[in-house]
């Protein structure tokens, strides 16, 4: 035990934390010369490797001299939440990976505070120290001021530092150092973080942490042994978060090396293993040797506070692009997506082709959703929602998000006038050279969209992050999206006759020769109600010459938007068709007089005490 050091790796979005970890295994000797020479091995999924960001966290583990050391992996977006938190259980130590040029973000904070809160032994990693603007010495201050804005005790505040460069493969105690390796970081790891606190010889008992899926083996179980040891065919208990206890016998043991699961046959006090034998262990719950133990302390995780609607493709082109499209295809995809991502929640709903999915931000699904259309899923997916809940008193309560944001001095103006609309409060705000840094209170709702927005105000160099804050009362009407749409009345194929007409209207979102359906958005109006079109309107002929013969047709370019902004971008009476192939905007109601007929009202969800 004296030889195992268990840390967790937290940084904001692209400061590097993935690139120090390939650098760690890379330098400690677990891979041979001729393996693994991509970059970020960590980013396992298409997904991570083309973001850039960190989603599921992951274990890895490496030898350094005679110490067992594992790594967890943290994600640094703010909607992944649900895998912060259960990490700290497993950890004694954190590595807070900071840019040397940008120092410490907001969402930084979010896992720091985690962190701290449970008492992890922090290490600071500055990184990027090559970077042209890299300003290690004032980051260090910024980093200290921020681990007492965060209340951490005394001890938390003496923490260690190390600058460093992964994309070179450097570490150094002083700026003024030479060195070529990563010796001083791996030494830092050794001295400061403590052993595990575990106990050796009693009972065996560990907290579920992280969940995975084997095909073969059911559910895997991660979590740090707390006490005893645990070897394959013991006989266990799973005592769940409502006190029912699941007696079983462990089927597998799994320990890493590198980034690969091996499968041992016993392991002890203070490592971090998987183990099978539960279908239906959770985070949070405990496994222990006997039904007459104790269960550890459960820690619920945090709720959902957005939601959206998947529904079965049911357009004219549905089936066309993807092969799995029915509501049993979508429901099994969404109930294993549950299995390991604990912060989701899937709901059936009064019809049978519709489910509501809750998760903590739009981003979190927007991935899901990807995920689906690459896996060959077609789903329609509505405009996010927020949760409400209620008070004593029976008044609606909404989640409110603290926003940060950093933006140029001269699009301060638009900036504040639109958080205004979005009912923001400004908490503060800070001027340093030709940027301002804000911070602002603002309703969940109001954030939905807004990145579309910061982007085409500040002309891409705004940054932003928020955090969730508490549950207030309801701001009010929120006006959402200030241009109609201009939808299809007709099936068929688009023309460039007909669309140049139609972009007098507004901006297209298609080009000529797509296939339409009645229904179907093809533009965004440049005032605010929606108007019918015609795209597929083809020039009369004739055996005459006619006027405008010779004409060139010069169409704008259209609109292409991303899946995360078509999903903010979408009305509340409109859903995103993601198939395998294409990402379409429609109607709900395909029919022009059906939707006349429906009524517009504001829905709010409420979620039952």
């Amino acid at each position: 035990m004296e030889h195992i050091r268990n840390i967790a790796i937290i940084a904001h979005v692209d400061h590097g934390k993935t690139t120090l970890v390939d650098c760690l295994l890379k330098q400690s000797g677990t891979f041979r010369a001729n393996q693994h020479t991509e970059e970020r091995i960590m980013d396992s999924m298409d997904l991570e490797k083309e973001k850039g960001i960190t989603i599921k966290a992951k274990n890895a583990a490496f030898k350094y001299k005679n110490y067992h050391i594992n790594i967890v992996d943290t994600p640094g977006h703010a909607d992944f939440g649900g895998e912060v938190e259960r990490i700290m259980n497993m950890i004694d130590g954190v590595l807070l990976v900071v840019d040397a040029a940008e120092g410490p973000q907001a969402q930084t904070r979010f896992v720091l505070r985690k962190a701290l809160e449970s008492g992890a032994k922090p290490i600071v990693v500055i990184n990027k120290i090559d970077r042209e603007n890299a300003a290690p010495h004032k980051v260090l201050d910024q980093v200290f001021d921020l681990f007492v804005s965060l209340h951490a005790t005394d001890e938390q505040l003496d923490f260690p530092v190390v600058y460093a460069s992964a994309k070179l493969g450097v570490s150094k105690l002083e700026m003024s150092d030479t060195t070529t390796t990563m010796d001083p970081l791996f030494g830092a790891i050794i001295h400061h973080i403590p052993p595990p606190r575990a106990q050796a010889g009693v009972e065996f008992k560990m907290l579920v942490a992280n969940l995975d899926y084997s095909d073969y083996l059911g559910r895997i179980a991660f979590g740090k042994i707390l006490s005893g040891k645990v070897k394959v065919g013991d006989p266990a208990v799973c005592i769940h978060g409502d006190r029912r206890k699941e007696v079983s016998k462990i089927t597998a043991v799994f320990h890493f090396q590198g980034l690969q699961r091996i499968e041992i046959e016993e392991a002890h006090a203070g490592d971090i293993v998987g183990v099978t034998g539960f279908e239906n262990v959770f985070i949070g719950e405990t496994i222990t040797d006997t039904e007459e133990r104790e269960p550890l302390p459960f820690v619920p995780i945090d709720p959902p506070t957005i939601q959206m609607e998947f529904a079965v493709n049911d357009g004219p082109l549905a089936g066309q692009d993807g092969k799995l499209v029915t509501a049993r295809h979508i429901r099994e995809r969404l109930i294993k997506e549950t299995r390991t991502n604990v912060a989701l929640r899937v709901a059936d709903t009064d019809l049978p082709n519709v489910f509501d999915v809750s998760g903590r931000g739009e981003m979190q699904i927007a991935i899901l959703v990807e995920q689906m259309r690459r896996e060959g899923y077609e789903v329609l997916v509505s405009r996010p929602e927020v949760i409400y809940k209620r008070d004593e008193h029976g008044n609606p309560l909404e989640p409110i998000e603290k926003l940060f944001l950093e933006i140029p001095k001269e699009s301060m103006g638009s900036v504040l006038e639109n958080l205004a609309g979005r009912k923001a409060e400004i908490a503060a705000m800070t001027h340093h050279g030709d940027q301002i840094s804000i911070e602002a209170v603002i309703p969940m709702r109001g954030l939905i969209g807004f990145e579309t927005d910061l982007v085409n105000m500040t002309r891409g160099l705004g940054v932003m992050s928020h955090l969730f804050h508490e549950y207030g009362p309801d701001r009010g009407e929120i006006s959402a999206r200030k241009n109609g749409s201009l939808v299809s009345i007709e099936d068929g194929i688009s023309t460039s006759y007909a669309l140049n007409a139609i972009q007098e209207r507004g901006r297209l979102m298609i080009d000529p020769g797509e296939q339409i359906y009645t229904g179907m958005i093809v533009g965004e109006n440049a005032r605010e109600n929606d108007i019918p079109v015609n795209p597929c309107k083809a020039k009369k002929l004739t055996n005459m010459r006619s006027q405008g013969d010779g004409k060139g047709i010069q169409l704008d370019a259209p609109l292409k938007l991303s899946l995360e902004r078509a999903l903010e971008y979408i009305g509340s009476d409109e859903y995103v068709e993601a198939t395998p192939k294409h990402l379409r905007l429609r109607k709900k109601i395909l029919d022009e007089n059906g939707r006349k007929r429906a009524a517009q009202q504001r829905q709010v969800r409420v979620e039952a005490a």
